[in-house]
C-alpha cells in the first residue's frame, strides 16, 4: 500500500513511541501487573471457555446467572439501558449490578474459567447513561474549542465518573472525520479536518486511560465518509485518502496507547468493515501497528455478507476479537464453537483473539482481588461541572453581532424558544436514552438549562428575565434571547436529506420576526449537532451564536453572553468553526463543497473585538428541496414531536427507555433490531392494553388529508382478540376501526404493510393530538418498523363506510 509522507511520519512516530515503551518495560506485557500468565491461562481453557470470552452481550439480555453458567467475557449497556431496567438507577444500583456480574464471572461452580468480566459503556460526552452525571458538550462543540488540554481533562473526568459506577471500559472517543453533515452522527465528530481529530484523539485517550480505565477509538474506518452521509453506508475513496484522512485519529490513538478499536458499520467499496480482513489486519495492525483488541459494534457482524446476528465466522476470521452481540449471544457462542470444530475458524485465531481480550483485562487490573474506585461523590461533582462549563464557553462560535452582545446584566430580557429551558434538548442524542428523547429537566439533577444560567446571572445584578411570554404592561424587553434548534437524535434517526433547518414549531419563527420588525434586538442561540442552513434566522438576528449541543451546564452560555456590571465581558468568544457553515441548503457530495456554497469557512468565529461589519442579507429561498407530503411518525425511531406511551387499566406509562411495561403487565414494549440497531418496536400483549403515538401540542397535518395511515408490521406469535385503532384530535376525530381480523390473517413472521384510510378516523386533521391510538386485547406479539401517513400506498387501502 502506498502512503503519503505525512502519514508515514505519523506512523513512524507511533512506532518509535511503541518500541520505546516496550524497551522500558521490565516485564513481559502478558505477565505484568497481576502476575497472571495469559499464555498459560489460555492453554488451560477449553474451546467453549475461550469462545465465551469473545462474546459481549447487553445487560437487557444477559443476567449474572447467564454469566455464571456460560462465562461470557463482556457485557455492555447500550444507550437507554439501565440496571434493573430502571432509568432512575442510582450510582449504588450501577455498582451493585457490576458487582453481581463480576462475582458471577469469577464463580467456577458451573464449569466456567472464572475470568473476570469486563463491562463497556458509551460514555461519549460524559457518563451520559447515568442520571446525575456531568454531561460535556458533544464533540462538534469541543472541536470548536481548539483546546487539547481541555480534552485531556474531560477524558479524565468522564473516566472517573464511569469508574465510580464500577465500569472499566469506555467506548470513546469517536475519531470520525465527518465529511457530510447530513450524517446523523456528525456531532460525534470533532471536525471535518483530520488534524483536530488526531490531536483530540490523543488527548482524550490520555485523559481516559490516566485513570486506569480503557478507551476505544471508533469506528474503524471511514464512518464519516459515506455517500451522502448515509449512516452505515458505503465509502468510495481511494485507499490512500481513506487512511490519510479518516485514519489520522487512529494513528494518534495508537500512539497514545489506546487499548481498544471498534469496527465500523460502514462498508468500503461495498464490503462491510466487520468482515474486511485487509483493513482490520493489513492496515490497522500491520501498517498502523495496533496490538490491542478489536471489538465489533452492535450486531455489526450480522451485516457482513453471508452472516446473521447469531452466525458469523467471517467477522472473527477478518479480525474482530470481541463480538458485540446484544441479544443473540448464546446462539452466536454455540455456532462459533461448532465452526471451530468444523475447521471454518481455526483455534489459533480463537487463541489470538482471547489473548488480546485477556491482555486488556489484565492491563486494566481486572484480575486483581480489589479494584480501586473513586467515591460516588465524583459523579456530577462541582469540579467536573466546572470543566463542562468551561467547555461550553470555549465551544460557542459567534457568527454575527451587530453590537447587541454582550448584554448588560441589568437589562430586561425575554428568553424564548423550545430549547431555552430544556436540558435534554441542549444535550442532544446519547443522553440518558440512546436518541436523547423522553427526558425532562428533572432527569438532570445539578444541571442548568440555558434559561437557568441567564436568569441567575441577570437577576444577580438587578435585571429581569421572563421565560417564553413577556408582559406588555412592563413595556418592551431590551432584547429577546431566542434559543432554538434541532431536537435530540442519534444515528439513523438523525440522517438528513438536506441541511435546511426546519422548525418543529413555526410559530416561534413568526414571533422572532415580529420582535425584530418591532426593532427589538434578537439574540439567537442555535442548538444543533451540525452546521445548518439558517439564512432566514441569521437575517432577522442582531446576534447569532452557534452553541452546538452544550450538555448539562447551560450556564456556560450566559458566561459569554452577559457582561459584568461594568459592561466588560465576563468571557469573550474564542470558539472557531471546525466545519464549514453552508450557504445553500443542499450539501453537495464531498470531497469539498464549492466556495459559493460556504457562508462561513472552517476557522471562522467572531469575538468582542471584531469589527462590526454591515450585514449582507442572505437568500432565504430553499432551492432544490422537494416538499415531503408524508407524515413520518416512526422510522428507526419516533420522528418529530411524536412520543410513545403505553396504557392499561392502571394508567398511562411514558416510554422513555428501551424496555417499558405497564403497571399490570398487560403490555410491554421493547426496542428490537430488524435491519439495523433498535429500528423496530416489539409489543407484547398479555391482556388489555394500548399504546399512543402522540405529541404534547396538537399537530397540523392537514396537508396529509385524504391519505392513509400505514404500518409496516409482523406478528411473531398469537393474534389479537381485538385491536381498535383511532386518532385523537381537538375535534372531529370520533372514528375508530377494529383491525384484529385483518392482523390475524397476516402470515406469521413475514412483513406486511397495513394501510387504513384516514377518513376512518378524522374529518379534519388540522389539530391532531395522537396520530395513532390503539386499544387491544389478547395474548400476542406485534412488531412495528414503520408508521406514517402517506398519500400513496403499495397495498390496497382499507376504507370505511
Amino acid at each position: 500500500m502506498k502512503l503519503t509522507s505525512a502519514f508515514k511520519a505519523l506512523l513512524a512516530s507511533a512506532l518509535v513511541i511503541g518500541l520505546t515503551a516496550c524497551m522500558n518495560t521490565s516485564e513481559d506485557s502478558t505477565t505484568a501487573k497481576s502476575g497472571v500468565d495469559i499464555d498459560a491461562l489460555i492453554d488451560s481453557m477449553t474451546l467453549e471457555q475461550k469462545v465465551a470470552q469473545m462474546i459481549q452481550g447487553e445487560i437487557k439480555w444477559v443476567t449474572p446467572a447467564d454469566v455464571r453458567k456460560y462465562g461470557i467475557g463482556s457485557i455492555l449497556n447500550g444507550g437507554g439501558s439501565f440496571p434493573y431496567t430502571n432509568k432512575q438507577a442510582t450510582i449504588s444500583d450501577w455498582q451493585r449490578l457490576a458487582a453481581e456480574f463480576r462475582e458471577a464471572s469469577l464463580n467456577t461452580s458451573q464449569g466456567t474459567a472464572g475470568i473476570p468480566i469486563i463491562w463497556g459503556t458509551d460514555a461519549v460526552h460524559g457518563h451520559n447513561n447515568v442520571v446525575g452525571a456531568t454531561l460535556f458538550p458533544h464533540n462538534i462543540g469541543l472541536g470548536a474549542a481548539r483546546d487539547s488540554e481541555l480534552m485531556y481533562r474531560i477524558g479524565r473526568a468522564t473516566a472517573l465518573e464511569v469508574s465510580a459506577t464500577a465500569i472499566d471500559w469506555i467506548f470513546a472517543p469517536t475519531v470520525a472525520v465527518a465529511k457530510d453533515e447530513r450524517w446523523g452522527r456528525a456531532y460525534e465528530s470533532y471536525s471535518d479536518q483530520p488534524q483536530i481529530v488526531s490531536d483530540y484523539a490523543k488527548a482524550m485517550i490520555g485523559g481516559i486511560q490516566s485513570t486506569g480505565l480503557g478507551a476505544t477509538a471508533k469506528h474503524f474506518i471511514g464512518d464519516g465518509a459515506t455517500i451522502k452521509g448515509d449512516d452505515q453506508g458505503d465509502v468510495i475513496l481511494p485507499l490512500e485518502e481513506l487512511v490519510e484522512i479518516h485514519g489520522a485519529g487512529y494513528v494518534s490513538a495508537i500512539e497514545a496507547g489506546v487499548q481498544g478499536v471498534m469496527a465500523s458499520f460502514n462498508s468500503w467499496h461495498g464490503e462491510k468493515l466487520h468482515g474486511h480482513k485487509f483493513l482490520l489486519n493489513n492496515v490497522l495492525r500491520e501498517q498502523m501497528g495496533f496490538e490491542g483488541m478489536v471489538v465489533g459494534d452492535w450486531n455489526g457482524h450480522g451485516q457482513v455478507r453471508g452472516c446473521t446476528n447469531s452466525d458469523c465466522a467471517q467477522a472473527i476470521n477478518a479480525g474482530v476479537d470481541l463480538i458485540m452481540v446484544p441479544e443473540d449471544w448464546k446462539e452466536l457462542m454455540f455456532n462459533t464453537v461448532r465452526q471451530v470444530k468444523e475447521g471454518v475458524i481455526s483455534e489459533a485465531r480463537i487463541d489470538e483473539a482471547v489473548h488480546r481480550i485477556l491482555t486488556m483485562k489484565k492491563e486494566l487490573g481486572l484480575f486483581e482481588k480489589a479494584i480501586d474506585r473513586p467515591s460516588i461523590e465524583v459523579v456530577g461533582s462541582a469540579d467536573h461541572r466546572a470543566i463542562a462549563r468551561e467547555a461550553v464557553r470555549k465551544s460557542l462560535v459567534l457568527l454575527k453581532n451587530k453590537g447587541s452582545l454582550p448584554l448588560s446584566p441589568k437589562g430586561n430580557y425575554l428568553v424564548m424558544g423550545d430549547a431555552s429551558d430544556n436540558i435534554g434538548q441542549q444535550s442532544g442524542g446519547w443522553t440518558i436514552t440512546w436518541q436523547g428523547t423522553g427526558n425532562n429537566n428533572s432527569d438532570f439533577p445539578g444541571g442548568t438549562s440555558i434559561f437557568d444560567g441567564i436568569k441567575a446571572t441577570v437577576e444577580a445584578s438587578g435585571g429581569r428575565v421572563a421565560l417564553q411570554q413577556w408582559d406588555d404592561a412592563d413595556g418592551t424587553p431590551d432584547a429577546v434571547i431566542w434559543v432554538f434548534g434541532e431536537r435530540p437524535y442519534a444515528e439513523g434517526l438523525g440522517d438528513l436529506e438536506h441541511l435546511d433547518f426546519v422548525h418543529t414549531n413555526p410559530a416561534e419563527l413568526d414571533r422572532a420576526k415580529a420582535y425584530a420588525d418591532a426593532g427589538i434586538p434578537v439574540v439567537s442561540v442555535f442548538i444543533s449537532g451540525r452546521p445548518m442552513w439558517v439564512n432566514e434566522e441569521l437575517n432577522l438576528s442582531d446576534a447569532f451564536v452557534a452553541a452546538w449541543l452544550p450538555g448539562s451546564e447551560g450556564v456556560g452560555v450566559a458566561d459569554v453572553l452577559i457582561a459584568r456590571d461594568s459592561g466588560v465581558p465576563n468571557f469573550d468568544f474564542t470558539g472557531r468553526l471546525s466545519f464549514d457553515w453552508p450557504q445553500a441548503p443542499i450539501n453537495v457530495e464531498r470531497p469539498d463543497a464549492p466556495v459559493e456554497d460556504i457562508l462561513f469557512s472552517y476557522g471562522f468565529g467572531l469575538n468582542y473585538a471584531s469589527e462590526i461589519m454591515p450585514w449582507r442579507v442572505l437568500s432565504e429561498e430553499s432551492i432544490g428541496i422537494a416538499a415531503d407530503t408524508d407524515v413520518v411518525v416512526f422510522n428507526r425511531g419516533l420522528r418529530g414531536d411524536w412520543q410513545l406511551s403505553l396504557s392499561d387499566k392502571a394508567g398511562v406509562v411514558p416510554v422513555n427507555a428501551s424496555i417499558v411495561t405497564t403497571e399490570t403487565g398487560a403490555l410491554r414494549v421493547a426496542t428490537t433490531d430488524i435491519d439495523v440497531q433498535e429500528d423496530g418496536l416489539l409489543f407484547t400483549w398479555k391482556g388489555e392494553g394500548g399504546f399512543r403515538m402522540a405529541a404534547d401540542n396538537s399537530q397540523d397535518i392537514s396537508a396529509a388529508q385524504g391519505s392513509s395511515l400505514q404500518f409496516s408490521v409482523t406478528l411473531p406469535s398469537g393474534a389479537p382478540d381485538s385491536f381498535v385503532l383511532s386518532m385523537a384530535c381537538e375535534e372531529a376525530c370520533e372514528g375508530n376501526l377494529d383491525i384484529a381480523k385483518q392482523l390475524g390473517a397476516l402470515e406469521k413472521n413475514n412483513w406486511h404493510i397495513v394501510a387504513i384510510d384516514t377518513a376512518c378516523f378524522a374529518r379534519d386533521m388540522s389539530a391532531v393530538d395522537a396520530v395513532v391510538d390503539v386499544v387491544a386485547n389478547g395474548e400476542f406479539q406485534l412488531t412495528i418498523q414503520d408508521v406514517r401517513i402517506a398519500k400513496t400506498s403499495v397495498v390496497p387501502v382499507t376504507k370505511c363506510e
